[in-house]
């Protein structure tokens, strides 16, 4: 990784994106509770929070800190329901969504996502107006098509660490995780619901990228 990679980063997220004390100690007490350093930057918390949409659902709560970005756009009336697979990292979470004043505004779902998807169908669950995939990137593809389904006209989909530091387009990688990610390239192009692109990025997470989707209006 640059180290001007980085320090753009610091510079960008310090005068446009800089911690209040609910994101800080998200990432406090993640560190403290040896959780994975792997959340979003501030900068692209930034846009999460920026999207300000009524109904999101986000896959892979880890600590909190991307879910505290996105609550803290949703709508007055909004709801956010983010699904987590660990016990250890939703109870870390809630605790940092709590002490954010969000604990109202957002639902922890524990359990492998794609069983919790099973539960929300029977549920019937309304149709989201964002949702932002960051969680088990094997499954991306998974969680995906059941958002395409469950996302009203004009929804947007964000997935996140889709270019793998440049190994998305390098077939040959045998790396599960790049694979399933050509997947999910491969059915946005198929699908005629959506109008999709992926955009390349360095920062302090190195290179990677993410995929924006918007669903047919």
């Amino acid at each position: 990784m640059s180290d001007s990679w980085a320090a753009v980063d610091e510079y960008a997220g310090g005068l446009l994106a800089p911690h209040d004390e609910a994101l800080q100690g998200a990432l406090d007490a993640a560190e403290e509770a040896g959780l994975p350093e792997i959340q979003v930057s501030p900068l692209q918390g930034k846009l999460l929070r920026s999207i300000g949409a009524r109904r999101v659902l986000e896959f892979g709560t880890l600590g909190g800190y991307s879910t505290i970005w996105l609550a803290g756009g949703v709508a007055a009336d909004g709801r956010l329901v983010s699904l987590e697979a660990s016990d250890e990292y939703a109870a870390v979470a809630r605790g940092s969504i709590d002490r954010a004043g969000l604990g109202e505004v957002v639902e922890i779902r524990v359990g492998p996502a794609l069983e919790t998807l099973v539960v929300m169908d029977d549920e019937g669950v309304e149709p989201f107006d964002f949702v932002f995939i960051d969680a088990d990137k094997v499954n991306s593809p998974n969680y995906l098509a059941w958002s395409l389904d469950h996302t009203r006209p004009g929804a947007l989909i964000v997935a996140d660490n889709v270019v793998r530091g440049g190994t998305l387009a390098a077939p040959a990688s045998n790396d599960a995780k790049a694979e399933a990610q050509r997947r999910l390239h491969d059915q946005l192009a198929a699908d005629p619901r959506v109008e999709a692109t992926t955009i390349q990025t360095v920062g302090s997470k190195g290179h990677d990228g993410f995929t924006l989707a918007l669903v047919g209006r």
